[in-house]
């Protein structure tokens, strides 16, 4: 009986030894494993889950997601790719896991780099021992990485067949300007290790291309304008590919700052091309016959005269386009066109609107006031109509073309990074550029241009405008022959026909 009591007492005993050990045990146990732990801070760092990340490091930094989105956005990293080494336990209750990873630079490509995760016991889970250098060994001891530009060479300009820009060509101060937008495409760039007390070093680069940039100039074209203006001062040749709006040539030695892109100047009678298609739109036609008097005055209005009071009797409205009748243009728009109508035409071939060019421009203005003496001078290029040589280039292409293009001296993609809006085109009414061909070819053949040295081919436009301050008139001609569509302007130059025709046949034979 003692000995069965014994017994019984021994088995409770162990019993609740047996179950005091059990509970100590319990409460020792570590939650998941090294590998466990290491796996989940892999896949939460692949997926750029930094808050995942940091609730596995043990007491991570207050900048932990911070700094982690930092290097990402400073670096530009766009991706990481990261391979695990094997575990390998540094203790009871430390381990470790070198890996691999490739880190993709948006600037500077793929950036292999090799680290080691760290883990420990603590809080009877296993933890990452996150340390700075876990994100990449060179940031240990405050070691910081940067990418950095590498300066390229100055933009170089070139012709649209890739040869240099002739010297002398009166196109310097707009390459000038364009060369600062061309550069920000032209630098390098390099991924730099700084640590403190020591030399930077330099991990990856990407060097700087060659920085040449194509204009739409075409050298033969910009060589024979530039020459065409030699000893001719304050003036300005603008031509144009009619098919494509491309600046073929852009010389430019107007004076006092003034720029043939940007400054409007009276256009005298090249806007006769203007009024002449809006008159066509009113039902004339080019043969139909219209007095051309030396002088005439709108009803109870102001009077005009034909340049040297010629009366030249009735003449086709062909030939008075070609002999430039400023009474035939009065009396025809006041009596068959509105205000409106003018300022319509007007807008179809460009005014009012900017030229995205790649270098700014505008093309011109006409006044909108509602008045018969005012329409009048319009009609003919006085009054309230200015215009740029740059607007006067594109008219001459548009009827040329049968399409009013937007010029452009760069690729459309280029003008519409540089300047926020890409060059738009505009068909034409087909009757009426028809006829403002036949009316052109008129002008050439016996008009204001006859006689010329012109080569054969050419149609154009000759105008004399009038300045208000009393000084010399403005010179013009616009023309175009095959896919070449251009303008001469030479401020305060006098008469179209005895100053711009001579140089744009200097101009056209040199080509």
């Amino acid at each position: 009986m003692r000995r069965r009591r014994l017994i019984v007492l021994v088995i409770a005993v162990v019993a609740v030894v047996g179950a005091g050990a059990f509970a100590v045990l319990a409460s020792d146990r570590i939650k998941g494993s090294a590998a466990q732990t290491a796996a989940a801070y892999f896949e939460a760092w692949r997926e750029s889950d930094v808050g995942a990340m940091e609730r596995l490091v043990y007491q991570p930094p207050s900048d932990f997601v911070t700094r982690h989105r930092q290097l990402s956005d400073k670096l530009g990293i766009q991706s990481i790719q990261l391979t695990p080494g094997q575990l390998r336990s540094t203790g009871e209750s430390s381990a470790e896991i070198p890996f691999t990873g490739v880190r993709q630079l948006s600037e500077l490509g793929a950036w292999p780099f090799e680290s080691t995760l760290r883990l420990g016991v603590h809080d009877r889970a296993w933890k990452v021992l996150w340390t700075p250098e876990t994100l990449h060994p060179l940031l240990k001891d405050g070691g910081t990485l940067e990418v950095d530009q590498i300066a390229g060479a100055p933009a170089e300009l070139v012709t649209s067949e890739g040869d240099r820009i002739p010297n002398d060509s009166y196109a310097e101060p707009y390459l000038n300007q364009l060369k600062p937008e061309l550069d920000r495409a032209g630098h390098g760039w390099r991924l730099l290790s700084k640590v403190p007390g020591r030399p930077d070093r330099q991990l990856l680069a990407r060097q700087p291309k060659a920085n040449v940039e194509r204009t739409t100039l075409s050298r033969p074209v910009q060589a024979a304008a530039a020459r065409a203006l030699d000893g001719v001062e304050d003036s300005a040749i603008v031509a144009i590919r009619p098919r494509t709006g491309e600046i073929l040539g852009l010389a430019d030695r107007l004076a006092n700052n003034f720029s043939a892109i940007r400054d409007t100047f009276p256009p005298g009678s090249v806007f006769k091309t203007i009024t002449a298609a809006a008159l066509l739109k009113s039902g004339l036609t080019p043969a139909d016959q219209l007095p051309c008097p030396a002088s005439y005055t709108i009803p109870f209005h102001r009077s005009f005269d034909n340049d040297g009071e010629v009366d030249r009797g009735v003449v086709s409205f062909a030939d008075a386009f070609a002999y430039s009748c400023n009474t035939t243009f009065v009396e025809q728009a006041t009596t068959r066109l509105r205000v409106e109508d003018l300022r319509q035409a007007a807008s179809e071939w460009g005014f009012g609107q900017p030229i995205p060019t790649g270098i700014g421009g505008t093309c011109g203005s006409i006044s909108g006031a509602d008045d018969p003496d005012m329409l009048g001078a319009d009609a003919i290029g006085q009054g309230g109509v200015e215009v740029t040589p740059l607007c006067m280039a594109a008219l001459a292409a548009s009827v040329q073309s049968g399409t009013w293009r937007s010029p452009r001296l760069l690729s459309k993609r280029q003008v519409s990074g540089i300047e926020g809006t890409a060059p738009g085109d505009v068909e034409l009414d087909q009757g009426v550029v028809g006829a403002l061909r036949e009316m052109m070819a008129a002008v050439v053949d016996h008009g204001t241009a006859s006689g010329s040295g012109l080569p054969a081919g050419v149609a154009g436009k000759t105008g004399t405008a009038e300045v208000s301050d009393g000084s010399r008139s403005h010179a013009w001609f616009i023309g175009y022959r095959d896919d070449l569509a251009f303008c001469v302007f030479v401020r305060n130059g006098g008469s179209g026909g005895g100053t711009a025709v001579p140089i744009a046949a200097r101009f056209l034979n040199g080509l």
